[in-house]
């Protein structure tokens, strides 16, 4: 492969070919010929079968239609029906982004619409629906991609070379080897570091957001882990306990690619900046990065699609699987070496349809080892199903509103903000709870915002009702976004009973903590928490009985009794149960050969490890924090 790009060169007329590089592991080739770029007689298609490697052939820039020139004609072809928003040039890559309220008809039939455009401008037509609901913070990120287009395509052509340019170390055997880092026996800091004799990749690197300094990271400091050499960060899913160390890891120098999903690359944007905040702001101490960094992070980020296959070095190859866990959410199906092994790293799943998402898949190409996590993976973790979940949570939010109350939902911002949302929604719409004012807070807005952007990560039933606007769940006028704290305030103590989805889903910073202080005095009022609470959070205190809370405020310490109702709703996770987990497990295919059981407290990761040895009668296992396991 070390000479891959001149073996496509031979394989195309001398003179045809201007420019050629990589695109991470795609190869992109430039032609200043504008009828070889729009009709190069199958060759290309003829390389692609051949090499079986992504291949796309681009007009060179200094051909294409002059960018003001281009936009006026672009938006002279694509019908005003389209509703096109924005169209932007990535002129280094001779890309124009088009962002339309109906993509369909921005395409046309059968694409004449996007043919056209490339005829007559020459530039790479790539269509995008607008988000239905607009967030600034989103064009942001955004911005960073366009605004570093030089930059980034030099990033991608040096993973490109990484990939294909032969091999780094001397390879004198072959073995796998995986070492916990985080994660091990626990919930928080999910952190496995992959090695091979060529190859150094992380995957996911998160924080325990509920844990004191250190505690809560990773533990970059073992022997065997070295910034220089890393390869890639895989991340599984945008939530802080796999991303929210990513940005340390450019703040001391690294500049090598995360790969992900297109939401999971935006939303942990998202939540990183909001950690940050909280960081700087209510715990009162040092960040451990800054916003450059998590800009860095953007600036590296390599998106991928569901079941789409790309090497990340020269001997590992990935795909990325649903994982029904928040969209974008991935399971990372990782193949080593030349058909040498294969491993399955799931991330956080569930094994079940919800409102939101479809379910994880459990078909894979190989599998020798699974690694999966066990968040409720204890014998006594059985989970109410999902409608009963539904049932409880309309109940009580019924009860506390007629009583002249307000419910606080303390949320993750993405997963089950979302899930309660189109609970609510779907009730209110239903005629099942009476119309009150659902106040969303924090980051979740833009969190929603980011899953209208992608309705193709979300199941159908969803998708189609984003698809039409006058249907979209997530614009109903039923929620109200608040963006001060003098909205803040009049939530509190003005408005009559609503409902409030609020950040932090543990309530260890953001708005869910300032909700809190000023309603938990009051019995009419319900604390509902929907999602998972770590071990030293507020809400794991709370659930375990705690009824006086001593709090900063602006004058010192403040001693509050909880007086408000508070409630566990099971049955909404966005994890699996103990059930699912064994299905999960019984129905993998192929049935791996190894389970190695992480992101659980210490005796759910013993117990679901002990069944899945008992059911399967395979080698399984529990590795703590620092244990370096060769799976080869």
């Amino acid at each position: 492969m070390t000479d891959i790009i001149k073996e496509i060169l031979k394989r195309l007329p001398e003179d045809k070919v201007s420019d050629a590089g990589f695109e991470g592991a795609n190869i992109v080739l430039y032609t200043k010929s504008k009828s070889f770029f729009l009709d190069n007689e199958g060759l290309i298609k003829g390389i692609v079968e051949e090499l079986k490697k992504r291949v796309e052939l681009r007009p060179d820039p200094a051909i294409t239609m002059p960018p003001e020139e281009a936009k006026q004609l672009i938006a002279s072809i694509i019908p005003e029906s389209a509703g096109v928003d924005s169209i932007v040039f990535d002129q280094q890559r001779s890309r124009v982004i088009i962002e339309a309220e109906k993509p369909g008809l921005a395409i046309g039939k059968q694409g004449i619409v996007l043919r056209d455009i490339r005829e007559k401008t020459l530039w790479v037509p790539q269509v995008r629906r607008k988000p239905a609901i607009r967030s600034k913070l989103i064009e942001n990120i955004r911005g960073v991609i366009y605004q570093n287009s030089e930059y980034r395509r030099k990033f991608l052509n040096k993973i490109g070379h990484r990939i294909y340019d032969g091999w780094l170390r001397e390879k004198k055997n072959e073995w796998i080897r995986l070492t916990y880092l985080g994660g091990g026996r626990q919930v928080g800091r999910s952190c496995l570091f992959l090695q091979t004799p060529e190859s150094r990749v992380l995957l996911d690197c998160g924080v325990n957001v509920a844990a004191q300094d250190s505690e809560g990271y990773p533990y970059l400091d073992a022997p065997e882990f070295d910034l220089k050499e890393l390869d890639a960060v895989v991340l599984s899913h945008a939530h802080l306990d796999h991303c929210g160390f990513i940005p340390y890891l450019y703040k001391y120098g690294f500049r090598g690619p995360v790969y992900c999903t297109r939401p999971t690359r935006d939303i942990s944007a998202l939540l990183l900046l909001d950690y940050l905040k909280i960081m700087r702001g209510e715990r009162a101490k040092e960040p451990i990065f800054e916003a450059d960094d998590i800009k860095e992070m953007v600036k590296h980020t390599v998106c991928l699609e569901y079941e789409e296959v790309t090497d990340i070095t020269p001997d590992i190859r990935t795909t990325f699987y649903n994982s029904g866990h928040i969209i974008g959410g991935a399971m990372v199906h990782l193949h080593v070496g030349n058909g040498l092994h294969n491993i399955l790293y799931t991330g956080d799943i569930k094994y079940a349809r919800t409102n939101l998402l479809d379910a994880t898949v459990t078909s894979f190409p190989r599998l020798e080892t699974l690694l999966m996590e066990s968040t409720y993976g204890g014998h006594d973790n059985v989970l109410p199903p999902l409608r009963e979940a539904e049932k409880q949570l309309i109940a009580k939010v019924n009860e506390t509103v007629k009583n002249g109350g307000k419910v606080l939902f303390p949320v993750l911002g993405s997963g089950r903000a979302q899930e309660v949302m189109l609970i609510l929604h779907n009730a209110i719409q239903a005629g099942q709870l009476e119309k009150v004012p659902v106040v969303i807070d924090g980051m979740v807005w833009d969190i929603t915002a980011i899953h209208t952007a992608y309705p193709e990560f979300l199941n159908t039933r969803v998708r189609r009702m984003i698809f039409h606007r006058d249907h979209n769940p997530f614009c109903s006028d039923i929620f109200r976004r608040i963006g001060s704290q003098k909205e803040r305030m009049q939530i509190i103590e003005e408005t009559g009973p609503c409902i409030v989805l609020a950040t932090s889903g543990m309530l260890v910073g953001g708005p869910s903590v300032e909700y809190f202080r000023h309603l938990c005095e009051n019995p009419k009022n319900a604390l509902l928490f929907v999602s998972y609470q770590a071990e030293g959070s507020l809400g794991a205190r709370i659930i375990r009985g705690v009824r006086e809370v001593t709090m900063s405020s602006g004058s010192g310490q403040e001693l509050l009794k909880i007086n408000m109702e508070v409630l566990v709703i099971e049955g909404l996770s966005g994890h699996c149960d103990r059930q699912q987990l064994l299905n999960f497990a019984y129905r993998c295919n192929p049935r791996p050969k190894r389970i190695m059981v992480n992101h659980g407290e210490q005796s759910r990761c013993l117990d679901l490890a002990s069944s899945l040895h008992k059911i399967h009668r395979v080698e399984t296992s529990a590795p703590r924090n620092l244990e370096c396991v060769r799976l080869r």
